[in-house]
Parts: structure tokens; sequence; C-alpha cells
């Protein structure tokens, strides 16, 4: 009976063990109903916030935007690999690999900078033609780059290839997220006045201008090119999703709070939804053109609300930090803790 009972109290002591370290591995949360779930925190560093984050699969890296430069990582291996400078006040990248070359929209300094793909070096800085330049967007079809500034309700339209400015468009509100459909239209969503735009690339005028009656201020989208789907998420916690040839929305799947991001994978047909206030990510299965369902509500962090997905291994990547208690006197969101910058990387 004695070593009975020390045989039991051995495998006790070794379950408490391991479910410690699985705790310490932040896989304390299970898998839900999609598989998803946090499976590691990568560790960047260094002062400053963020904004967007973007995956070129086939190179087999990660662009982290990051307040004055953008941190490259290996999307197998999680290293940094790489940093492209004197970005300052960075919201986004765009990718034109047809070209070699990408493009950042640093709010702060009203440029963008034209950058090497393969080196990673700066090639060229361009005048945003505006104030503070956000979402950014390169149309495979017209081979240009599409630059929306938030301050100052137009964007600039650049020809990729030499770095000029083809011209500007008049957005009539605030430009938040921006697709495309890789034919020539551009879409962006109006987040003071709850729209969506659709952009001739070429003409460079507004085809359409679609109200998202009951979406308060539209941020985050993306875009099911094949099904022709636009996904708009939506600060008072739903999803509109917008036939992109009509404009009529087909459904309102709910998310979680605080949205900045949406991504959709045409592999697994799944939409996702990153969700900063309620700390989750939304998982959304299309099981038709109109018609989706809530899959799960992945637990993430709190403030992790932008993401990108890797199309090859259909793992998402979420640029978080560590925050202070308290929220400072004319501030939106605590300061945050020195050195903690990093990315969550969630997979099945």
């Amino acid at each position: 009976m004695r070593r009975q009972s020390t045989v039991v109290i051995a495998a006790a002591t070794l379950s408490m063990v391991a479910s410690l370290l699985l705790v310490d591995s932040a896989l304390a949360v299970p898998p839900g109903a999609s598989g998803y779930h946090v499976v590691k925190t990568i560790p960047i560093g260094g002062p400053g916030k963020w904004d967007y984050i973007v995956v070129d699969t086939a190179a087999r890296r990660v662009y982290v935007t990051h307040s004055t430069h953008v941190v490259v990582l290996d999307a197998d291996s999680d290293a940094v690999v790489g940093n492209i400078p004197d970005t300052l006040g960075v919201h986004g990248v765009a990718l034109a690999p047809d070209l070699g070359r990408g493009f950042t929209s640093n709010g702060k300094a009203n440029t963008v900078t034209i950058f090497d793909l393969k080196t990673l070096k700066p090639i060229s800085t361009v005048k945003s033609s505006g104030v503070n330049p956000d979402a950014i967007y390169y149309d495979a079809a017209s081979k240009r780059v599409f630059a929306f500034n938030g301050r100052s309700a137009n964007a600039v339209a650049i020809n990729a290839t030499d770095g000029k400015v083809a011209g500007t468009i008049a957005v009539g509100g605030k430009p938040e997220f921006a697709v495309g459909d890789d034919q020539g239209h551009v879409y962006v969503n109006v987040e003071d006045k709850s729209q969506l735009l659709e952009i001739d690339a070429q003409k460079l005028s507004v085809l359409h201008r679609w109200p998202l009656a009951g979406c308060k201020e539209p941020s985050g989208l993306a875009i099911d090119q094949k099904n022709r789907r636009l996904f708009s998420v939506c600060g008072n916690k739903k999803m509109m999703v917008v036939n992109a040839d009509t404009g009529k929305v087909v459904a309102t799947p709910a998310i979680g709070e605080d949205p900045d991001a949406a991504g959709f994978d045409p592999d697994t047909q799944l939409v996702f939804s990153s969700n900063g206030e309620s700390g989750d990510l939304t998982v959304i299965h299309e099981d038709s053109a109109d018609k989706y369902t809530v899959v799960d509500n992945v637990p993430t962090r709190k403030y992790a609300r932008t993401l990108a997905i890797d199309f090859k291994t259909h793992n998402i990547f979420l640029p978080i930090a560590e925050f202070e208690s308290t929220i400072p006197k004319g501030e939106d969101e605590p300061a945050m803790k020195p050195n903690t910058f990093g990315a969550l990387l969630v997979s099945k």
C-alpha cells in the first residue's frame, strides 16, 4: 500500500508539473470548435505602439509595423530577420511581389517609403499628398499603390514602378482599411461616415459609395475575391458581409468588441475578426456566399486588435504588448509596459 501511494503521489506531481508547463507555454486555453488557439508569444521588444501586420506567404516573411520602423520576422522560425527604418508613425505595409517592391504608410511623416523586398533597403520616399497616411494597398491590375490619408479625407495613388504620384482621390471622410479584387477595383471603409467605397484604380474615381447602415465606425476590411464578398468589421460588435458588385449587405454575424482588422482564408473558407477590447479572435465559417456561421471566439489578449494570415500554414499573427492597469488622463488606453511588444501566434 505504501508503494502504491508513492506511485500515486509521483503521478500526481508529474501531472501538476505538466499542467504548469502547459500554462507557461500559453496553452492553458484548449482549442475551441475551430481548433485555433494561442500557441506562443513571439518576443520583439522595443518602445512604441503598432498598427497593421502583413504576411508575405511566398517569401515566408511577416512585416510588423512598430512606431518608427517595421520589424520583419521569418514566418517559420519567428526570428527577426530584418528591419525597415525611418518609417515614422508607420501604419501599414503593401507588397508588390511582381515588382519586387514594398511600401509603408508613414502616418507622422506624411510619406510613403518604397523598399526592396529582397534586401529590405529603402528605394525612395514619396509625399502622401495628405495628412496621416494609414491604410495602404497595392492593386496589381493598375500597378498602383493607394495610400489613404486618415486626417485629410483623401487618398494618393502612386505608380508602383517609378514612385511617381498618379493623382489623388477625395474619400469624403476618414478612410480606414482597404482591400481590392486585383482587377482594378479598390475598396475602403469610411469610418466616420459608416460607408464603403469602391474606387476605379485606373480612372482614380469613386465608382460607388455604399452605406453600411447599422455599422458603427467600420474599420478592418477583408475580401473573398472568388465569391465577391467584402467583410467589414464594426465597432458595435458585428461584421457586415457585403456583395462587392452591388453593395448589398447579405449577412451580419456577431463579433467581439473593438475590432480593427479582418481576414479571409480562401482555403478554409474562414473569416476572422481580431477584437482588441474583448481580447479574442472571432472565427466565422463561410457556408455559402450569403450564409455565415460563427464557429468560435478564441481567447487572445486585450488590445490584440490587428491580424494577418499565413495562407500556407493557416497560422494567424496578432501584434500584442502588456499595458499598465490605469489609463492616463486624456488618453484612450493605458501606457504600454516597456519592452513587452511582440506577436501572438494562433494556430490549429
